[in-house]
């Protein structure tokens, strides 16, 4: 249904609008930065996209959103952003990921049949999409390592690596699927993935952090 897809490209836009900022930031620092915004609007991100996974019947998705959902909550705490959001939606941000976990695990068997049998994804398919997902997501876990030792949070190297690798296979598997918020959303990200690469060869790796902007 239009919704459906509407709620894809809200949560989509949400992480282009992160990239942009990040960008934009990072090319008036002539480094590369990790702004607050890039966490705000990834949380509001991956909130819509999780709904948008769980309405599209899309295992690969959800995936995606469960590796990456508490490490972005982590960045906003360390950015001391968590602490002045508001208590109720605080626990609305924690606790959802939670509920869809329990409820997934009293309907095991229906959430395996619709989710992982999907005739509209071969297995195949959905192992390819999953792993590109999985790549994506996986790149949050690096820089939580990289930002966790540093006790600040930034973007390296690696991560915006991940970023191409994971996003040119989640372009490749929309593709197939002719799901348009897909492709269109890892598309927006690629050139600025590639700039701070570049951005983060012009300076030692111990220059390339930013506490918040």
């Amino acid at each position: 249904m239009w919704w459906t897809y509407a709620i894809g490209f809200v949560a989509q836009g949400f992480f282009s609008a992160r990239i942009l900022v990040q960008w934009i930031l990072s090319e008036r620092a002539h480094r590369v930065v990790s702004p607050a915004a890039f966490w705000i609007c990834s949380i509001a991100g991956s909130y819509l996209l999780f709904i948008y996974g769980w309405l599209r019947d899309d295992f690969s998705i959800l995936l995606g959103q469960a590796v990456s959902y508490y490490i972005y909550l982590w960045n906003l705490n360390a950015k001391g952003i968590w602490r002045r959001i508001p208590l109720v939606v605080r626990a609305l941000l924690v606790l959802t990921p939670v509920a869809a976990a329990v409820g997934i695990g009293h309907h095991a068997a229906h959430f395996f049949e619709t989710f992982l049998r999907n005739e509209e994804v071969p297995f195949g398919l959905l192992l390819f999409g999953s792993a590109g997902q999985l790549v994506f997501s996986l790149r949050f876990v690096y820089q939580w390592f990289y930002s966790y030792r540093r006790h600040e949070s930034s973007l390296p190297a690696g991560f915006w690596l991940m970023s191409l690798v994971g996003s040119g296979m989640i372009i490749l598997y929309g593709a197939v699927r002719l799901d348009p918020v897909l492709v269109l959303g890892q598309a927006v990200g690629f050139v600025a993935y590639i700039r701070n690469l570049l951005l983060g060869k012009k300076r030692p790796a111990h220059e390339t952090t930013q506490t918040d902007l």
